[in-house]
């Protein structure tokens, strides 16, 4: 194998760091993992710095060895390498380096006042989770390290940075840290004047866009591996420095790279710690805080309904169904055990047979909810089997997403004529794949490919920056040199099912009334 014939994607999920390495006809050929949670700190959900880079270093070791035991060979050097990570969220840090707050993620729930303000600035939705959002919000706090800031980023933006030296960022992630200019293909540029004259009176020693990574499209270099950054990824010295990187991404933007979603009137949902959906549109769109506006990599409008949360509540449950089982003696893999209970769902009643679950670690802002209580509830003439019991907690899993989506469908009119799956939650062949489309009355597609995820997007940005031709647009290199004969299964819920997730939906809805108590007295 040429090592220079290869392209390595890392992301840092919200559950996950994941390398993937493809050779030159885009397929898989190494991987390597960490696995790591966020948890709630001094107000935050946050990782910490130090788990950033241990988790980045044993992902890296993962898969070096993986190249070592399959392909014999030292990973001494590859094509490209790019760097993904969870979007947006907070990370300033001042001008030796240093970082100035811990990491804000975009789970947190914190910066209303901040972004209901940009909102009517801007007279464009800022959702809480954006980094503009975060920087406005530590102003109105009068929190003492802003006037420090020498460079505010994201993790995609940081970890490139540690690895190149370069303060760059794909436009994709750019678009969720301050809104993008279609046309430009830069942070819009109104919206920069405006922020500035809003902060004035606070008198900081910047100005907005000198503390932002430049912004730069699909298929552009955006550095090289530094000697530092080779240490930093592989402390042990094998890796050389040199190496050309993509532009850094968001986790939206290599889902739907992952899943060839790119081209307008395409789309994807991506469902793991959090679930979101991604329209590609040509549309212009009135403002509705439920509805994020972000751009494909390589800048095209897309609609996002982003969720908090997906799956967490159901790895809870499925931890106690595995503790339960060790109780009694019972040898089961944890894998086997998600397997068994997400086909079990599939015998369950197609409304839930009257359970109901909320599957709220965190707030939702298209539920209006600034903290959230996982809980389970049912009715006193329910069926309550194991079967409902997972059918709840699977649609549960999707329930926000479909409010978010009935906005764009029903009020705003874009058509969803089929979207890609990926994440953990379509793991089990078949399930998750019917119940979304269930949801949202249209065919759900999942590529084999769509296992690896957000990394094996990176990695296929990483591929578009190094082996396209001239001209050739990114929907056109994933259609013609990636996707053209990959294997995918298509699921079509049946009328059954569809009338039984709207009739679920709909007691869901009145139910919020129920979580929003257990917020106030739990």
């Amino acid at each position: 194998m040429e090592l220079k014939n290869t392209v390595i994607g890392i992301e840092f999920g919200s559950t996950r760091i994941k390398a993937v390495m493809l050779d030159r006809d885009h397929t898989p050929i190494a991987s390597g993992s960490y696995e790591w949670e966020n948890r709630f700190e001094n107000g935050y959900w946050t990782y910490s710095s130090e788990e950033i880079v241990t988790g980045l270093q044993t992902c890296y070791k993962e898969l070096k060895k993986e190249v070592k035991e399959k392909c014999g060979m030292e990973l001494t050097e590859t094509g490209a390498i790019g760097i993904s990570a969870m979007m947006h969220g907070y990370l300033p840090f001042d001008k030796d380096g240093n970082q100035l707050a811990a990491f804000r993620t975009w789970r947190n729930i914190t910066t209303g006042e901040a972004a209901a303000k940009l909102t009517e600035l801007f007279q464009f939705n800022i959702p809480q989770r954006w980094s503009i959002a975060h920087v406005y919000q530590a102003i109105l706090n009068k929190e003492d390290h802003v006037a420090k800031i020498d460079y505010l980023t994201t993790l995609a933006g940081y970890i490139h940075w540690k690895l190149s030296g370069e303060r760059v960022c794909g436009i994709g992630e750019a678009s969720g840290i301050i809104p993008v200019d279609e046309t430009t293909k830069d942070y819009n540029e109104e919206m920069i004047r405006a922020f500035d004259k809003l902060i004035e009176p606070d008198g900081l020693p910047w100005k907005i866009r000198d503390i932002l990574p430049k912004v730069l499209m699909a298929g552009e270099n955006a550095g090289f591996l530094t000697e530092e950054g080779a240490r930093f990824l592989d402390p042990e010295g094998t890796l050389k420095a040199g190496i050309p990187l993509a532009p850094c991404e968001g986790d939206a933007g290599t889902g739907m790279t992952a899943t060839n979603s790119v081209r307008v009137n395409t789309g994807n949902v991506s469902a793991g710690t959090s679930d979101f959906a991604m329209l590609v549109t040509d549309k212009k769109l009135n403002v509705h805080t439920e509805i994020d506006m972000v751009t494909t990599p390589d800048g095209m409008p897309v609609a996002m309904v982003h969720c908090n949360n997906c799956t967490s509540d159901i790895n809870a449950w499925v931890d106690l169904f595995e503790e339960f089982a060790k109780m009694i003696g019972a040898s089961v893999d944890k894998g086997d055990l998600y397997t068994l209970l997400f086909n079990k769902a599939m015998e369950g009643d197609a409304a839930g047979g009257g359970l109901m679950n909320y599957n709220y670690f965190s707030g939702e802002s298209i539920t209006n909810l600034d903290e959230g209580r996982p809980l389970f509830t049912r009715a006193l003439n329910c069926d309550f089997s194991l079967a409902n019991f997972m059918r709840t907690q699977i649609m549960s899993s999707l329930a926000t997403l479909k409010i978010g989506l009935d906005i764009l469908t029903l009020e705003e009119k874009v058509t969803v004529d089929k979207l890609y799956g990926h994440g953990g939650l379509f793991k089990t062949p078949g399930v998750g794949q019917t119940l979304l489309s269930a949801a949202i009355g249209a065919p759900v597609s999942v590529m084999e490919t769509a296992g690896e995820g957000g990394p094996y997007g990176m990695a296929l940005l990483c591929a578009y920056m190094l082996w396209k031709e001239d001209g050739e647009s990114l929907p056109d290199y994933l259609d013609h040199k990636v996707f053209a004969r990959a294997p995918s299964s298509t699921v079509l819920a049946d009328e059954k099912d569809r009338e039984g997730f709207a009739a679920f939906l709909e007691i869901y809805r009145k139910g919020l009334a129920i979580e929003r108590a257990a917020v106030e007295n739990i």
